[in-house]
């Protein structure tokens, strides 16, 4: 089954014949995940965009790549792309990379600017940081979050540079920074974005969904899932998307490099797969039956447990992974009694839920024999 890499190595024409398309957005929201400290011009450097080949020959460009994801695949993504008749012109500039532990903030983007004179913001999804997971996690009880915020500022910038017209998309927290800078970021520069992209991206709570501007730039919204959408499904009130078939099972699905490609296109299927429904459905369920405050403090309470280890990403943790199991075992144990059984009735509330629903479609399924 051919991916991205397929896609960038194969489809020879360049975005002057054939516009630009949504693999297009999913092979640059990749590239966004790229670490580009120090190698492409930062939002507070005046300096010229940089061109891809440019890139190639920095010699700190291994640094890029480390603690990305399947190295091994972007590795092999950034080199089709340095040789393909659609890719190669791209430039760079703008580059963002913030983590904040204090605030809770994982944040980064990127501009492109493509040989068809337009530009695409590509933000980030999120990183191996747990703070940036904490983040998407805070998006059950708080909005905006910090990285909305960051974003709607980031493409009023950009907005500001350029006159051409815009294109904005990410992969997973990356698509939801996306949709949200493009539904609240200034009217002149809103006017200017043609497609704002959400792959696998999650949704929002309802009073995003129902504001003027979200209504307003509905219709330019795109938003692609895997068959098994565990994270593009939460909090989704989106009602128009594409689910894509993938290689892989489960939550493994989340990676942009499983997403079949057939045609220069992404190979589509008609649904979401039952049991990736069922479960967003329990766990949508499940926050709604959760005021704000209960939100928070399930969260919070979890994410003291990881912090108790003094891990700062997801790799840290293979480090004397034995101590820190200890330590997580002792961090349970000292959260209050009050909270323990708030987190454990929680839980076993999603397990119900979860298990009701199965019941109900094994049901219907027998009532339609």
């Amino acid at each position: 089954m051919k991916n991205i890499i397929d896609y960038v190595s194969e489809f020879k024409e360049t975005f002057q014949s054939k516009s630009f398309n949504t693999v297009d957005s999913l092979v640059l929201s990749q590239l966004a995940y790229l670490y580009f400290d120090g190698i492409v011009p930062s939002i507070s450097n005046a300096a010229d965009p940089i061109h891809l080949k440019e890139i190639k020959e920095k010699e700190n460009l291994d640094a890029a790549f480390i603690n990305v994801r399947d190295s091994e695949s972007n590795q092999k993504l950034f080199n089709a792309l340095l040789k393909s008749p659609r890719f190669h012109n791209l430039k760079l500039c703008f580059y963002v990379n913030k983590l904040d532990y204090e605030a809770e903030k994982q944040f980064s983007a990127v501009t492109f600017l493509l040989d068809d004179e337009t530009a695409y913001l590509a933000y980030r999804g999120t990183d191996a940081s747990f703070v940036g997971w904490k983040e998407d996690f805070n998006m059950a009880f708080l909005t905006p979050i910090p990285s909305q915020e960051e974003a709607v500022s980031y493409l009023n910038f950009i907005g500001k540079q350029f006159s051409c017209d815009l294109k904005v998309g990410g992969h997973s927290k990356g698509g939801n920074l996306a949709v949200y800078s493009g539904i609240k970021c200034d009217p002149e520069t809103q006017k200017r974005i043609t497609h704002i992209f959400s792959h696998d991206g999650p949704g929002f709570r309802e009073e995003v969904i129902q504001c003027k501007e979200y209504s307003i730039m509905k219709e330019r919204i795109y938003k692609t899932l895997p068959e098994s959408a565990l994270v593009g499904m939460l909090l989704q009130h989106i009602d128009t998307y594409s689910v894509v078939k993938s290689n892989r099972i489960g939550i493994l699905q989340h990676d942009p490099f499983s997403w079949a490609i057939k045609d220069n296109d992404f190979e589509y299927v008609q649904t979401v797969a039952g049991s990736a429904l069922l479960l967003n459905k329990a766990i949508n369920a499940w926050l709604n039956s959760l005021d704000d405050e209960k939100r928070k403090m399930f969260i919070e309470s979890l994410y003291q447990v990881v912090k108790a280890t003094e891990a700062k990403t997801y790799y840290d943790l293979t480090d004397n992974w034995q101590q820190k199991a200890v330590t997580s075992l002792a961090a349970i144990k000292n959260i209050d009694d009050e909270t323990r059984w708030f987190i454990r009735k929680t839980i076993f509330s999603l397990i119900r839920l979860a298990m009701q629903n199965l019941k109900d479609e094994v049901r219907g399924q027998s009532e339609d024999k």
